[in-house]
């Protein structure tokens, strides 16, 4: 058996929905960000989330969101997590007596990793993620990955997950490389900006498998 599990990301149809429950995915994201080209209504989520099940996490994907997405999105798609975006270790706090919660850490520089520190009372888990570019509309989903060299020796305060830029081609070298037992991947299953496409899913899904 895999030590690594995978999260498929930024999930908008019953085709890759599907792919990424068959394929044996242990996590599944669902994008609640308008200017995100993945961002579900509540009831498209809704449609999603009673097709997952119950072995398979869902986990809502958000920047910075107000109590009233957040309770909208939960209520919806039945969340077992948050995964939370450019927020505050005080917001991710709060919201983390609600429900568990995941932090995204954006990454270029050994310096980036040290914040992941600030938010060991305020969530359950880390998500290393490639910084996007000044001046992007979203903080991820945009191909990117950091160095992962950047990991060597980090001692890590809790538990954490590998993201940004991961693709079928390159996520045994990222797991080998980080040690890293929970990848999370988006764009680099897509054709096109949010067109997530089966056989990526499940190539990704293979090569998670032989880890």
């Amino acid at each position: 058996m895999s030590r690594v599990t995978a999260k498929i990301c930024g999930l908008s149809t019953p085709e890759t929905l599907d792919a990424a429950i068959a394929g044996g995915a242990s996590h599944v994201g669902l994008m609640f960000f308008a200017p995100s080209p993945r961002n579900l209504s509540f009831d498209a989520a809704a449609g999603l989330a009673a097709r997952i099940p119950a072995s398979v996490s869902r986990v809502g994907v958000f920047v910075d969101p107000n109590d009233a997405l957040l309770e909208a999105a939960i209520a919806a798609a039945n969340l077992d997590a948050v995964q939370l975006h450019s927020t505050t270790p005080a917001r991710a706090a709060a919201i983390r007596a609600r429900i568990p919660v995941w932090v995204a850490i954006a990454v270029k520089t050994r310096t980036d990793l040290d914040s992941a520190l600030n938010y060991r009372d305020a969530a359950d888990k880390i998500l290393f993620d490639a910084k996007t570019p000044d001046g992007a509309t979203r903080p991820g989903g945009m191909g990117i990955r950091f160095d992962w060299s950047l990991l060597d020796g980090f001692r890590h305060a809790m538990p954490w997950a590998l993201s940004g830029g991961l693709t079928p081609d390159n996520v045994a070298e990222a797991a080998t490389r980080t040690g890293a037992t929970l990848v999370d991947a988006s764009s680099g299953l897509e054709t096109a900006p949010g067109v997530k496409d089966v056989d990526k899913i499940a190539a990704f899904l293979k090569a998670v498998a032989q880890c």
